[in-house]
């Protein structure tokens, strides 16, 4: 039996599925616009840009995509919207919460092996009820000693996580799929991370991993087990 530690973890794209659906809103959005001279990843660097511009205003989650497209729109139609034009624009992000919740392989009986070995935190952000409510519809939370939904993670994100919990930084791990908002932060606030890729996480949450003996990278989340 290894020595009890704190892991924290991630819930969207770490847990469970979540920006697969923002992909596939953006792909529809997109065909709306039918633009006659950007090509797709053009009109998508418009979005990346606005939406990278509105985090502060606008925060995370599927209101405020949809508020992101709309602007887009707006930015970019080479034409009066028609009937109907902009409510679909909007339905798009409204219809990513009634998206089917899909756990992530390996997940729960990760978990499972996991929860009663180590003090488990689930460490999520965005909209406070979005977050809780995909928490509530993917049946995790008894694996987890607390549920914790910030509206950003950023460096003083984990600090108060660990000092608001009595947690020992040293001996806390972060884990999750993205470089800016898992790993890099929580590095900085002295905790360790495990950095575990997916194949779609977020652009705007794709940055350089900080060099750190305190960061370990491992292919999947069952992989954890031969960690912990």
């Amino acid at each position: 039996m290894r020595p009890r530690q704190h892991l924290v973890i991630d819930g969207d794209d770490t847990l469970w599925e979540n920006n697969v659906y923002f992909e596939e809103a953006a792909e529809e959005f997109i065909d709306l616009l039918d633009h006659s001279t950007l090509s797709r990843a053009e009109v998508r660097s418009v979005l990346d840009d606005i939406e990278r511009a509105n985090l502060a205003v606008h925060g995370y989650g599927s209101a405020a995509f949809g508020r992101n497209l709309e602007e887009t729109f707006h930015r970019l139609a080479e034409r009066h919207p028609a009937a109907g034009e902009l409510d679909r624009v909007r339905e798009l992000g409204r219809r990513i919460l009634a998206q089917p919740m899909e756990i992530r392989p390996g997940v729960e009986v990760t978990l499972g092996y996991l929860a009663p070995r180590h003090e488990l935190t689930l460490f999520t952000k965005g909209h406070a009820e979005e977050q809780q409510l995909k928490v509530d519809r993917s049946g995790l939370a008894g694996y987890f000693a607390r549920v914790v939904v910030t509206p950003e993670k950023d460096e003083g994100a984990y600090r108060r996580l660990v000092a608001d919990n009595g947690l020992e930084a040293g001996q806390t791990w972060m884990i999750g799929n993205s470089p800016r908002s898992d790993v890099n932060p929580a590095l900085a606030a002295g905790l360790r991370a495990v950095y575990i890729p997916h194949p779609r996480t977020w652009s705007l949450e794709v940055e350089e991993l900080v060099e750190s003996d305190r960061l370990v990278i491992l292919k999947s989340f069952a992989q954890l087990r031969r960690l912990f």
